[in-house]
């Protein structure tokens, strides 16, 4: 199995950072977690998931919600934690959602947190990165910061704005629809068995 690094940063779109964990632990990956303090307020009037107060109070709540997991809760202004070098091997990181906060820091290199030095670390070491951009519309700094990112070798700019073509009934449909091309991306998924939301079937031509 995998070890992959999420960030939930302060922007609306919470579930989609919960969900992504649940997504990734129930197959069974290593996780690193690092969620921001604007963040933790978000998930609780977002999602209802009440993170208490420091990281195993986090931890215990996000396996309450996937399981047993092999999951690590780190604090977000901790950069003596094991994610903060690059030394220590990682196979990807998600940002998701992703503040124009954060995005700004990374286009930057401004690592002034845990998730936004883990990120870098990412970035310099070569390894997937996915941020998962929650915002709308977008400023020309907001392109611009995003255009500079994406350049980044092994940088993905996936932005949360999930298609209708499955013919969602709730919201967790929209969800699980960014939560798997995020899968996609991560190589978190072995293939359309393992997808965790429908898949696109192209109707036969008449």
């Amino acid at each position: 199995m995998a070890t992959y690094v999420v960030g939930i940063s302060g922007a609306s779109g919470a579930v989609y950072g919960t969900r992504l964990i649940e997504a990734l632990a129930r197959r069974g990956h290593a996780l690193h977690v690092v969620i921001s303090d604007t963040a933790r307020g978000i998930v609780r009037d977002e999602t209802g998931l009440d993170l208490g107060q420091g990281p195993e109070a986090a931890r215990q709540a996000l396996v309450s919600l996937c399981g047993e997991a092999d999951l690590h809760v780190h604090d977000s202004r901790n950069l003596y934690a094991a994610i903060a070098s690059g030394s220590v091997p990682t196979d990807g990181m998600v940002v998701a959602p992703c503040s124009m906060k954060a995005i700004a820091a990374l286009a930057s290199g401004l690592a002034d947190s845990l998730m936004t030095r883990a990120a870098d670390v990412h970035m310099k070491e070569g390894r997937p990165l996915i941020l998962v951009p929650r915002e709308t519309p977008f400023s020309r700094i907001h392109l611009s910061n995003l255009s500079t990112l994406a350049a980044v070798p092994g940088v993905r700019i996936l932005p949360a704005m999930p298609a209708f073509y499955t013919h969602p009934k709730t919201i967790m449909d929209l969800v699980d629809f960014i939560v798997a091309r995020i899968l996609d991306n991560l190589s978190a998924t072995t293939g359309p068995e393992d997808a965790f939301a429908p898949r696109w079937k192209m109707e036969p031509e008449r």
